[in-house]
Order: C-alpha cells, then structure tokens, then sequence
C-alpha cells in the first residue's frame, strides 16, 4: 500500500508587512485559528500515523489542532517551508508571481526557482514515502509549495490554481 499524504494549506494569517522580509513566526489570525480548529474532524478521519508540518508558525498552528486531538506531536521538517522566492512582500507581488510561473527556471536574486522548490518539493514526498510507508501522513503547507508538490507529485498546478487556492485548503497525494 502506497503512503497517503494529505496536505493542509495554512488557514488565513497576518499579512505580511510590505517591504520588510517576511517571518517565520507569521502567526494564524483569530479566524485562521478557527479554521484550524473547526478541521480537526475532517482531518482525524484520515487517521494519519504522523503529522509534519513546514516549520513555519502559520502551517503549524493549522494542523496542531488535529494532532493534539489524536495525540500526535507535529515534527517540522525544514525542506517542507514554503518557496524561498527571493521576493520581499511588495504591493506588486502579484506581477512577479506571475513571471516565475511563466518562467519556473528564473529565480529572484539569491530566491529559489520554482524547478527548485519543485525538486525541493519531489525530494520531501520521497522522504515522507520512506519514512512512513504504507501510512498516511498530515502535512502542514503553503500555497506555492503545496502547488509546486502537487507538479512533483505527477499532478496539474499552475499558477490560477495555486492563486485560488483556499486558506485552509485539503490535497491529497500517494507515493
């Protein structure tokens, strides 16, 4: 039996601030810990083995309901944070999201490309199918790696899908 992995997009955090490099410890806004909270039901009937999460406060905070529910810790794993574009928060974030989806192999400065979050990505399902074989794991994520795992996973993600992406948002994958 293939390893079951059910990603869990963050739910709605702060917004970043603009101009100013984001941060790890982002947290969940009042009604993204809501969200969180009201997902521990639909997410314990997946019964996972294990929950992981991106080390990033908001995708912690998103799944730490479920695990405690189920008496699981949450492991971080730092291959799982999202993409490392290279971009400050700016007010035309948009435009140049835009350009690296048209362009996956163009990375911003010192950012990471998205071929290489893609990798990054490929290379972290590997290790979740080998660590935990035959078992299904929750995933605390973000909108562009979850989308760029999604491509590694062999499925469809663009950039109109990882934009409609829902906070919080359930996927599936098996390896």
């Amino acid at each position: 039996m293939p390893t079951r992995i059910v990603f869990v997009r963050h739910a709605e955090s702060v917004r970043p601030s603009l101009g100013v490099p984001d941060y790890d410890e982002r947290p969940l806004t009042s009604a993204g810990l809501k969200a969180a909270d009201s997902l521990v039901a639909r997410l314990s009937v997946f019964a996972p083995e294990a929950v992981l999460s991106s080390p990033q406060l908001r995708a912690v905070q998103t799944v730490a309901p479920t695990a405690t529910a189920l008496g699981l810790v949450v492991t971080t794993w730092p291959e799982l944070r999202e993409w490392e574009s290279g971009l400050l928060p700016s007010a035309d974030w948009e435009r140049l999201y835009t350009h690296s989806w048209a362009h996956p192999e163009f990375a911003h400065g010192s950012g990471e490309s998205l071929d290489a979050l893609t990798l990054r990505a490929g290379k972290a399902l590997e290790r979740m199918a080998a660590e935990h074989p035959d078992a299904t794991v929750l995933v605390g994520s973000h909108g562009t790696f979850l989308s760029r795992a999604l491509v590694a996973a062999g499925r469809h993600a663009d950039w109109e899908s990882c934009r409609a992406m829902p906070m919080p948002a359930i996927y599936e994958v098996v390896c």
